[in-house]
C-alpha cells in the first residue's frame, strides 16, 4: 500500500493571492447567543457565472482548509482539492462557477478570533463568541446572495464541510438544487469528541496561551501542534498506519522538531504538527473544532427524519470503509432517513484503507470523482445509457433483450404502466434506465457492488449502496408500486428474508431467476456427474460462481407458499430460443419471471 500525503497537509500559510474580500455590515445574531456587528468574508472563485445564474457550485472546506481549493493559474500555489476541482476535473471550472469562502471563526481572512474586537480595540482571542455550523452557513448564504446567485447548482463538502452541506440543504432548501456530502454524518461520536477535547486542552494549557491573548507575544505552538497530531491520528486508519509505518517503525524521518521522533510514526506526526502551526491560529482551532463537536442532527431515526424533512434537493453521500471518525454506518443512517421520506438520494461506500482522509487522496477518490462528475452533470442528461434509445427495441432480434437479458421484456409485460419502481440488486442500472426511458418514475436502485453503484450514478439514476441481506428496513411498506428482484435471488444469503422484504416494499413484486431444474442442467448433473454449466445464466465454474442458491421453479413456488406470498402471474421461457414455456416449465424453462404480492391474512 502506497498512499500519498493528503492534499490538505501539503498546504502552507502563504498569502491567498487570488482571494477577494467582502464586508457585511448586517448584524449576525449567533445561534448560541451573542452577535457580530460586522463580518469580513474572504473568498475565492473560479469559472464564470452563466447568464441564467444556475451553474454555481459552493465548496465548503474542512476544519484545517481554507478558500484556496485549486490554483488559479500556473504561477499560483496548489489548492487542497486539486484532485477534484479544476478545468476538466469532476467539478469542472470550465463549466461551473465555483465558490469557496473561509469559515467564520477561522484564521484565513474571514472574521475570527484574530480579528479586532471593536469593543476593546484588540483581537478577540479566546473571547471570540461560540459559533456553530449554522452560523458559518449563514455567512456563506449572505455571500452567495451578494454574488447575485439565488439558487446553487450544488453544495459540496467533506468532514466539517459535509456538516455545512447538510445545514445548507436543511436551512436553505430553496437555494440548493443538489448536495454532495463526503465523510460526514449526523454528529460526531463521543470518541471523536474526546480527541478534540484533549486537543483543545493541550492548546489552553500551553504556557504561551495567555488566556487566548497571545497575539503580541509567542503563540501556543506546542499546544496547537499537539492538537493537530491528535486530530491527525483520527484521520488515518489502523490499516494505513500499519502499512505506512510498521516496516520502518525504528527508522524515523530526519525532522527538525522538539517532539519525540524515536519511531517513524512519531517523526511523521511531529512533522504534521510543526507544519500546521505555520499556517493556523490556535484560537481558530478551538473555535472550529467546537463548532464541529456541537453539530447534532439527532441520534435516532425519528430525530434524523425531523432534521432532514425540510430538504428538497437531490443528495449524494460518499463514505469510506476505513473511516472511523465519521464512519460509513453513520452516513447510512442519514441515507436511510432520506429514503424513508422518499427523497432523491444516492450513496456509495468506497473501499479505502486511508481512513477519514480518503476524500483528500487521488488514489481513493477515483470512483468518488466519477460519481461527483456524473451527479453534477445529471441535470444536463449528458450520460446516455449504453443501449440505443429506440422505442421499438424489444421487438428487434438484435435488441438487448435477445442478446443479453430476455427477462427484461418479460418483466415489462408484468409491469403496471408508469409505475414507481425500486430495483433491488440494480446492477449497472441497465433495467432502471430502460424503465426511465419508458416513463416509469420515481425510480430507485439498491446495489451492493460499489463499482455498479458508480455506473448507476453515471447513468443519472438514484441508487443506494446497500447489502440486500442486511435488511431494507429504511424503505417504508408499500412505498413503491413495483419492487424488482431481477436475477439476484440466486446470489442472496437470506432468501426468505429478502423475499419477504420485496413483497413488503412493493405493492407488486416482480422476481426473475434462473431455473436450475432445466433439462440440460439435470442431464449434466445426472449423466456427467458435474456441476451444471452452459452458456448464459449458468456459465460459471463451481469454484467461481456468484450463485449461492440453485433454485428450481418448484422450489420457489413452495417457498412462496410457506411465506404466505401469493403468485399473481408468471412467465416461464427458454432464453436461448426466446420461447415461452407452458408445458412443464420446471423441466423445459431456464428462466422464470414471477409477479408476487403478500397474501391477505
Amino acid at each position: 500500500m502506497s498512499l500519498q500525503s493528503n492534499s490538505d497537509s501539503q498546504q502552507f500559510g502563504a498569502p491567498l493571492s487570488h482571494a477577494q474580500t467582502w464586508i457585511s455590515n448586517d448584524v449576525l445574531k449567533l445561534e448560541n447567543g451573542g452577535r457580530l456587528e460586522q463580518i469580513t468574508v474572504c473568498y475565492e472563485t473560479w469559472g464564470v457565472l452563466n447568464q441564467e445564474g444556475n451553474n454555481a457550485v459552493l465548496i465548503c472546506h474542512a476544519l484545517s482548509g481554507d478558500s484556496h481549493v485549486v490554483r488559479h493559474d500556473a504561477s499560483d500555489s496548489p489548492g487542497w482539492w486539486e484532485i477534484i476541482v479544476g478545468p476538466g476535473k469532476p467539478i469542472d471550472t470550465d463549466r461551473y462557477f465555483v465558490i469557496c469562502s473561509n469559515l467564520l471563526g477561522g484564521c484565513r481572512g474571514t472574521t475570527g478570533p484574530n480579528f479586532e474586537n471593536p469593543e476593546i480595540g484588540q483581537p478577540y482571542g479566546a473571547d471570540f463568541p461560540v459559533v456553530t455550523v449554522r452560523d458559518m452557513v449563514e455567512v456563506q448564504r449572505r455571500l452567495v446572495v451578494r454574488l447575485g446567485i439565488s439558487r446553487l447548482h450544488s453544495v459540496v463538502g467533506g468532514s466539517l464541510g459535509g456538516l455545512q452541506v447538510l445545514t445548507w440543504a436543511i436551512d436553505h432548501q430553496e437555494m440548493v438544487a443538489s448536495s454532495i456530502v463526503l465523510a460526514a454524518s449526523a454528529r460526531l461520536s463521543s470518541q471523536g469528541i474526546a480527541f478534540d477535547v484533549v486537543g483543545r486542552n493541550a492548546i489552553r494549557h500551553d504556557p504561551h496561551f495567555a488566556g487566548g491573548q497571545y497575539y503580541d507575544g509567542p503563540a501556543p505552538e506546542g499546544g496547537l501542534a499537539l492538537a493537530r497530531m491528535l486530530a491527525h491520528i483520527t484521520y488515518l486508519s489502523d490499516e494505513l498506519m500499519r502499512a505506512k509505518f510498521d516496516p520502518t517503525r525504528l527508522q524515523p524521518r530526519a525532522v527538525d522538531s522538539a517532539f519525540e521522533s524515536t519511531f517513524s510514526v512519531g517523526s511523521y506526526l511531529a512533522h504534521q504538527g510543526d507544519r500546521f502551526v505555520e499556517r493556523f491560529d490556535a484560537n481558530s482551532y478551538v473555535t472550529l473544532s467546537t463548532a464541529m463537536d456541537l453539530f447534532d442532527l439527532g441520534d435516532n431515526a425519528e430525530e434524523l427524519a425531523r432534521s432532514l424533512a425540510p430538504s428538497t434537493c437531490r443528495w449524494l453521500f460518499v463514505s469510506f470503509s476505513s473511516d472511523w471518525l465519521y464512519p460509513a454506518s453513520a452516513s447510512r443512517e442519514l441515507v436511510d432517513a432520506l429514503v424513508a421520506q422518499s427523497k432523491s438520494v444516492s450513496s456509495c461506500e468506497i473501499d479505502s484503507p486511508a481512513g477519514h482522509d480518503s476524500f483528500l487522496l487521488a488514489e481513493t477518490m477515483e470512483r468518488g470523482g466519477r460519481m461527483i462528475r456524473a451527479f453534477l452533470d445529471n441535470d444536463d442528461a449528458i450520460n446516455a445509457p449504453i443501449y440505443e434509445k429506440n422505442p421499438s427495441r424489444i421487438d428487434e432480434p438484435t435488441s438487448i433483450f435477445y442478446s443479453q437479458r430476455l427477462d427484461y421484456e418479460m418483466i415489462l409485460c408484468l409491469m403496471p404502466k408508469d409505475a414507481s419502481v425500486v430495483d433491488l440488486g440494480s446492477g449497472n442500472g441497465e433495467l432502471l434506465s430502460i424503465l426511465r426511458d419508458r416513463g416509469y418514475a420515481p425510480l430507485l436502485g439498491v446495489e451492493g457492488d460499489q463499482g455498479q453503484v458508480v455506473c448507476c450514478i453515471e447513468r443519472g439514476l438514484s441508487v443506494i449502496h446497500a447489502d440486500l441481506d442486511q435488511g431494507l428496513s429504511a424503505i417504508p411498506d408499500q412505498s413503491f408500486e413495483v419492487a424488482l428482484l431481477s436475477q439476484t435471488l440466486q446470489s442472496i444469503v437470506d432468501v426468505a428474508g429478502v423475499l419477504d422484504e420485496v413483497v413488503r416494499i412493493g405493492q407488486r413484486a416482480i422476481v426473475s431467476f434462473p431455473n436450475f431444474a432445466h433439462a440440460p442442467m439435470r442431464k449434466m448433473f445426472l449423466q456427467e456427474g458435474r456441476l451444471p454449466k452452459e452458456e448464459g445464466l449458468y456459465a460459471y465454474d463451481w469454484h467461481d460462481t456468484p450463485n449461492r442458491r440453485f433454485p428450481s421453479i418448484l422450489d420457489f413456488q413452495e417457498l412462496c407458499e410457506k411465506r404466505r406470498i401469493r403468485i399473481l402471474e408468471a412467465i416461464y421461457f427458454n432464453s436461448s430460443t426466446g420461447e415461452e414455456i407452458v408445458d412443464d416449465p420446471n423441466l423445459n424453462a431456464d428462466v422464470a419471471v414471477v409477479a408476487l404480492s403478500r397474501a391477505s391474512s
